[in-house]
């Protein structure tokens, strides 16, 4: 069975098709005119066809060459855009990013690091699932997704995860509700008496309210779950229930007539990392948006994210109305 040509055959067969002389053909290809004939030996004895009549006159085509030129010539052109593609993919020149994300964070800091990355590489398109954590974890597991932004919520070795950012859970409740003359931070024998509102079990905030819950061995009445933050915070607005979210709930719905405070609670802190698949390595180009989050500071000490490595030596806080902040303070819009 004949062996498909290398790349340097080829190159070497239309630079002697195109001077017809070995020596200026070698000469074009930077090798030795013994290099040259060697290639051009072998490539013959790999197809089981004479490629070229020569002698110490002239090189001249034979007909089973020239039948062969067009085919050379497009196997050329599909090299040479091999080449280019990989190049452009290395360099992120084009390419697409596809990422899975809490809502949350998509409702975030997510958004700038997308404009920033876009500026910088305007020829790369991304694409973003915002999905609940779960969901995440199956998209990368699946392949469909270059990376996720979520929390870890069980034990799995084919994944891995990366800290990046963290969270709080708080309470979200009317502007006049008894929450409003609590502490300033609340703990759960605060608000378990009142209906809660919850997103539902397939999301990481839901998975940390339950275990929070069990290990505190609490008791609560769930009167309504949502799928997105923003219903939630609508359901608690209508009088429905005290809401328990992250304080990126605050970027995610309408906080009009809404307060908060923070909850000082085992789990209620959530630690949101980028997750990959652990035998896998990432495409250049989502390599370099990875990079381009962890290049920007503002984003890991975003009002509703704080840092991982700054969460751990400084207490929670609470952004308040028109970006003011306070320390675990009431923060009412009104």
């Amino acid at each position: 069975m004949a062996l498909p040509p290398s790349s340097r055959q080829v190159r070497a067969f239309l630079a002697l098709v195109h001077h017809l002389k070995f020596t200026r053909a070698a000469q074009e290809l930077n090798v030795s005119q013994p290099t040259l004939t060697v290639q051009i030996n072998q490539l013959e004895e790999q197809l089981g066809i004479k490629l070229f009549d020569r002698n110490k006159r002239r090189v001249e085509l034979t007909p089973a060459g020239r039948n062969i030129l067009p085919l050379m010539e497009r196997l050329s052109m599909d090299m040479d855009e091999i080449l280019l593609a990989a190049t452009d993919l290395t360099y992120a020149r084009r390419g697409i990013v596809k990422i899975a994300a809490l809502p949350s964070v998509a409702a975030s800091f997510l958004p700038r690091a997308i404009m920033v990355f876009r500026d910088q590489n305007p020829g790369i398109e991304i694409n973003v699932w915002d999905v609940v954590g779960e969901d995440i974890i199956k998209l990368v597991k699946a392949e469909e997704v270059d990376f996720g932004i979520g929390t870890r919520i069980s034990s799995d070795r084919t994944i891995k995860v990366e800290d990046y950012v963290s969270d709080s859970l708080c309470a979200f409740f009317p502007v006049g509700h008894p929450l409003a003359n609590a502490a300033p931070v609340l703990q759960i024998s605060d608000f378990a008496s009142y209906p809660l509102v919850l997103t539902r079990k397939n999301s990481t905030v839901r998975v940390l309210f339950e275990r929070s819950m069990e290990r505190e061995g609490c008791e609560v009445s769930v009167v309504m779950e949502a799928n997105y933050m923003s219903t939630a915070l609508s359901m608690v607005r209508a009088g429905v229930g005290v809401a328990i979210l992250p304080t990126s709930a605050v970027e995610a719905g309408n906080m009009t007539g809404l307060a908060y405070k923070l909850v000082d609670a085992p789990w209620f802190n959530r630690r949101v990392g980028i997750i990959r698949k652990a035998d896998r390595s990432l495409q250049p180009v989502a390599q370099r948006f990875i990079e381009t989050m962890h290049s920007m500071p503002d984003l890991r000490t975003d009002e509703s994210f704080k840092s991982v490595r700054r969460l751990d030596k400084v207490p929670a806080r609470i952004s308040g109305p028109g970006g003011g902040r306070s320390d675990g303070f009431l923060a009412s819009v009104p």
